[in-house]
């Protein structure tokens, strides 16, 4: 938690006001006592009513003045603790953002949202006991010390004995407790990964009758956090009585031995209730010492897991010094070789290819060759290992991201939508697109009929990842996204494989008016998507195995050969 804690410094000034209103808080309930002992020895036992009348409404307005500290207080502790799980909160998100798809791969989505919620939730809820409790505890046990020593030295050593019992307890049952803290943060993750599944792959579950085998794999995972819980809350369970055992034999002591004093005549009872109620807010601080440290492991735990999050060297960032280029966005590769973080197999082998600005390249081959991996090279969601991958003649690491990304219009491989309008959905791309802009992006698309018969049109109202439209639709939109960003180089990773022949010869017939000027990167598994192009690659497991024209390919590529026999009629491809 240490760790973290510069997130504290724009509260800085409330910490230290909390902590005056703290101070004054307890100086104010160490001295009730003692004025209680007045009280009883001056006013009591003499019988002075004036006496005990004044003091008791010094008392009251002592009283008053603590309570009105504590409500400043506890105001400002939720303050503090809110404020810092809000600033914990937005620079989480904003190192997520910044992540490549290695860090991605690295943590998961459910790890991360665990982290940015329910995580952060359990550091800002001990901060705010951390700025009440932990705070005033040791302040109370100190000044009670003192005070209980300044009533009687000779019966301190009750306290001797107490405290040091309470603090074995205390460690005792923590040792244990920590280990099983710490695990819960992971069972939750786990709990959230396996809903997340559930939640995602409904369709596919309840196709195939899986439902009775999912609903045990959660119930495996919520047992498996449950029990955990209640190990550690049966721990935590058998502080409680052990620490009032502790607290009760301390009183019994202190009033066994504080009567014997009175008896003998070396100690006023005012003094020995000042003394017990000392001895009482003292070891009522220590509990409240022991409580934290009961909530701090889970805490610590949550803390480590977003400090990682935080500390995390990024794989992919801008050069100190980035490049611009004014030239013609020529993609180049350069004897490119990518590999997985943690694969030991290549997924990209010494790949070279030159696409130009008002050509269409366009990419085939079977599954696992690496065509969707190549494509996300271009935008730098990956670096390469060795080699170069150019863009207008400069190298994409010399380029900023958002530089690199603003000449680039790129449809990916599921098309994703987000919940809003289709108009918002398709504005993402390019905020100050106008109406005409937005028309025609969708026409090219082919995707205007279907939105004119949606209700409201382009106004109208997605549910998330939209779920109420066909593959085919999304896959559209997806495009006209992309087409609304006025980009030198656009990429399609395999973004018409939903679409019916009739549709996606009509997209890529527009698309050639459209963009004529640009660079064009398709990558496709059907034949008929790429035969038109003006270079076809043929990758086989991150290789280029053939490059050429349709006709070129078909008379000296065997592979393209096969996959051509497989999708056509012999007359369909002469």
């Amino acid at each position: 938690m240490l760790k973290i804690i510069k997130f504290l410094r724009p509260w800085r000034w409330h910490i230290a006001l909390l902590l005056l209103l703290v101070f004054i808080q307890v100086l104010a309930d160490l001295f009730l006592p003692t004025l209680m002992a007045d009280i009883i020895d001056q006013g009591v036992m003499r019988g002075d009513t004036p006496f005990i009348l004044r003091t008791g409404g010094f008392m009251l307005l002592i009283t008053l003045f603590s309570i009105v500290c504590a409500i400043a207080s506890s105001w400002l502790s939720s303050t503090i603790a809110s404020g810092y799980g809000q600033s914990l909160r937005s620079a989480v998100f904003d190192k997520i953002s910044q992540f490549s798809l290695h860090e991605f791969d690295q943590f998961g989505a459910s790890t991360l949202i665990t982290r940015a919620t329910n995580d952060i939730t359990q550091v800002q809820m001990v901060t705010i006991m951390i700025a009440r409790m932990l705070l005033m505890a040791p302040m109370m046990a100190v000044g009670g010390i003192v005070m209980a020593y300044s009533r009687d030295p000779q019966l301190t050593w009750v306290l001797a004995v107490s405290v040091p019992a309470l603090v074995v307890l205390v460690v005792a049952i923590a040792s244990k407790a920590i280990p099983l803290f710490s695990s819960i943060q992971l069972k939750i993750d786990h709990l959230n990964a396996t809903l997340r599944e559930t939640l995602s792959g409904v369709r596919v579950i309840r196709a195939f009758n899986r439902v009775d085998h999912e609903q045990q794999r959660f119930h495996h995972a919520n047992t498996d956090l449950a029990e955990t819980y209640i190990a550690v809350n049966r721990l935590v369970a058998y502080m409680m009585p052990g620490l009032m055992l502790i607290m009760n034999l301390t009183t019994l002591a202190v009033l066994w031995f504080g009567f014997q004093r009175i008896e003998a005549g070396t100690l006023q009872l005012g003094s020995l209730i000042a003394f017990t109620q000392y001895a009482m807010q003292i070891l009522f601080a220590f509990m409240m010492m022991s409580m934290m440290f009961n909530m701090l492991p889970r805490a610590q735990a949550a803390a480590a897991r977003i400090h990682e999050v935080l500390q995390l060297t990024l794989s992919i960032v801008d050069p100190a010094a980035p490049q611009t280029s004014a030239e013609p966005a020529v993609v180049e590769f350069q004897s490119v070789n990518f590999r997985y973080p943690g694969a030991e197999a290549l997924a990209l082998k010494d790949l070279s290819f030159r696409a130009e600005p008002g050509k269409v390249t366009a990419i085939i081959g079977s599954t696992g060759s690496g065509k969707s991996t190549l494509m996300r090279m271009i935008p730098r969601f990956y670096d390469v290992e060795s080699g170069k991958i150019l863009v207008g003649g400069v190298d994409v690491r010399d380029c900023s991201q958002h530089a690199l990304r603003q000449r680039l219009g790129y449809v990916p491989q599921q098309a994703t939508l987000f919940s809003g309008t289709v108009r918002s959905n398709l504005l993402i791309a390019n905020p100050e697109a106008s109406e005409e802009q937005l028309t025609q992006a969708m026409s090219t698309a082919q995707a205007l009929p279907f939105v004119t018969e949606l209700e409201g049109g382009a106004d109208h109202e997605l549910k998330q990842g939209g779920r109420t439209l066909s593959g085919g639709q999304k896959q559209r939109l997806s495009i006209a996204r992309a087409l609304l960003r006025p980009a030198e180089v656009y990429l399609f990773d395999d973004s018409f494989s939903a679409l019916d022949f009739k549709t996606d010869a009509r997209l890529r017939a527009a698309l050639k008016q459209e963009v004529r000027d640009a660079t064009i990167i398709i990558v496709a598994q059907r034949i008929g998507t790429v035969m038109d192009a003006d270079q076809i690659l043929v990758m086989e497991e991150g290789e280029i195995i053939g490059r050429g024209t349709h006709e070129q390919l078909l008379a000296h590529c065997e592979t393209y050969q096969e996959i051509v026999a497989s999708q056509l009629r012999a007359e369909d491809a002469a």
